[in-house]
Formats: structure tokens, C-alpha cells, sequence
């Protein structure tokens, strides 16, 4: 899943910054609370602080305010395949300990997007498609074997899973000695079938 970065300055909130950025939030905040049905142009100026006709100049309908959130989300996946392709301590480490849920722009922007793709918005369906198509590339070339791969991708999807839902189930989120575990597990995979050949 989302792979985040908290000491990474491109994840710092948008609030204090211009006009359209704070439309973008509040149309992403909405779309993550209530869908995309809470989503109108009266309730995203509102929420932004803007008025109607000042949502309208910078987007002139809903449709770009989609597009407006897709470009958004578009660029916040590049740098995040890039950060994970060059992770210090390699690819596999970076995407399970970033696989856990938090409020970075980068995890608003995927649930959001995440929420139209759920929609008739076969756009964010591309772009999250192309997004984990590009994370599947960078653990595969990483571990070198598709079906080990594959169980990476799913262990970062069961972990964002879980932490997000967290609030509502109680729990904490896994201790670095659980992350440091599951990836010895994926080290013993990759020897695994290394060996088998």
C-alpha cells in the first residue's frame, strides 16, 4: 500500500498554501469522510473556506476538481515509486514498514482517489492501477521472483488494512520488531526459492 516518508518535507500539509490547494484538500477530506456523494461544489467551496464562484475559477466544475485530484495523485505516486526504488535499506524494508495508514497527503490522495475509482471514474481506476503496477515492478526487481513479489504486495496491503482500521478496532500498530520479523520472512522466501532454483 501507500508507501510514507514523516520526515519527508513533500509530506506536509497543503492548508497554508494557495487557494487551489485548499479547494484540492477539502474535495480529497470530503471524498474520504463521505464519498463521493458529499462531494458537492457548495460543500467543497465551504469546506475550503472559498465561495462558489471562487471554487469555479480555479476549477470549472467537478469534473476538474477529479482531474485537479487525479494530477495531484498522479505526482505524489511518482516520487513514492522513486522513494521506494531508492530506499536506503532496500525496496522490500520500505514497503512494509510504509504500509501502515497515517494522514500524509500521499494516503489522503490514494483513499480519495481510491473512493472515485469506486465511482464511475475509470481514470482513478487507471491511476491506481498504473500505481501498483509500478510498485509491483520495483519489489520484483527487488526480490527477483514474481510469486515472493506478489506475497510483499499482500503484506503491505494487510498491513495498511489493518492499521487503517485501527481506530475503530483498538490496537496499536505493529512494533518495529514485528516489521523487522515479517521481513525476515521475506528474506527466508527469496533464499527459499533461490535454492529450489
Amino acid at each position: 500500500m501507500p508507501d510514507t516518508d514523516p520526515d519527508d518535507p513533500s509530506t506536509a500539509g497543503t492548508a497554508a498554501g494557495s487557494a487551489r490547494d485548499r479547494i484540492l484538500d477539502a474535495f480529497e477530506e470530503l471524498l474520504v469522510q463521505q464519498g463521493e456523494r458529499g462531494t458537492t461544489l457548495e460543500a467543497v467551496a465551504s469546506a475550503a473556506g472559498v465561495s462558489k464562484g471562487g471554487l469555479l475559477y480555479h476549477f470549472g466544475g467537478k469534473d476538474a476538481l477529479v482531474e485537479g485530484l487525479l494530477e495531484r495523485m498522479a505526482a505524489l505516486a511518482r516520487e513514492d515509486v522513486e522513494r521506494l526504488r531508492r530506499a536506503e535499506r532496500g525496496p522490500v524494508d520500505r514497503w512494509i514498514r510504509g504500509s501502515l495508514s497515517t494522514a500524509t497527503p500521499f494516503d489522503r490522495a490514494y483513499v480519495a482517489t481510491s473512493r472515485l475509482a469506486q465511482g464511475n471514474h475509470p481514470r482513478a481506476r487507471d491511476t491506481l492501477t498504473h500505481l501498483q503496477e509500478e510498485w509491483a515492478a520495483v519489489i520484483l526487481e527487488a526480490v527477483g521472483d514474481p510469486a515472493v513479489a506478489r506475497a510483499v504486495l499482500l503484506i503491505g496491503d494487510g498491513l495498511y488494512y489493518n492499521s487503517a482500521l485501527q481506530p475503530w478496532l483498538g490496537g496499536s500498530a505493529p512494533a518495529d520488531d514485528a516489521l523487522d520479523a515479517l521481513i525476515h520472512v521475506v528474506d527466508d522466501l527469496v533464499r527459499l526459492r533461490s535454492a529450489r532454483g
